[in-house]
């Protein structure tokens, strides 16, 4: 069987399909999610033990418990989508890291001009350079998500000629 130009994309629809539903991409969704019940579990049995911590700690700490359970909740909505998400699901991944990022970064700026520590501007740098990070994968998962855009328009218009 030969393809022509036309025909390439269609052949190439079924090895798209499985890639976007591959176990690996399973594990690493399932490992997100115990990744981050722990960490929510862990965090949150510190805040609710000590009651006696500054209202700022646990502010921190109900910031960082919304922030894990948002990310298991993208996980569990990934893994309980079954169907191929064609990488909107690294936008709204992309996006929840920019703002936790950011929300991390100004955190960070507000105690060190609270408490006039060093080492909370060090972490706000490193987080800076973590947000370049997030920044250019959701970047990248706009161009991802635009050329399966552009590839689906393709196919849609090819299907049509040919029911023509």
């Amino acid at each position: 069987m030969t393809s022509t130009p036309s025909s390439q994309p269609l052949l190439d629809l079924p090895r798209l399909l499985d890639a976007e539903l591959s176990r690996p991409s399973r594990f690493l969704h399932v490992a997100l999610l115990l990744a981050s019940l722990t960490m929510t579990v862990v965090v949150a049995s510190l805040w609710l033990t000590e009651p006696a911590l500054p209202t700022r700690t646990q502010a921190a700490f109900g910031l960082m418990v919304l922030i894990g359970l948002s990310w298991a909740a993208f996980a569990v909505w990934v893994l309980i989508a079954r169907r191929t998400l064609l990488g909107r699901d690294r936008i709204v991944a992309g996006r929840m890291a920019v703002t936790f990022t950011t929300t991390f970064i100004v955190g960070a700026l507000a105690l060190g001009f609270m408490n006039g520590g060093t080492a909370a501007y060090a972490a706000a740098a490193m987080g800076l350079a973590l947000l370049a990070g997030a920044g250019a994968l959701l970047k990248r998962a706009h161009r991802q998500v635009a050329a399966l855009t552009a590839r689906r328009a393709t196919l849609e218009r090819e299907i049509g000629r040919s029911h023509q």
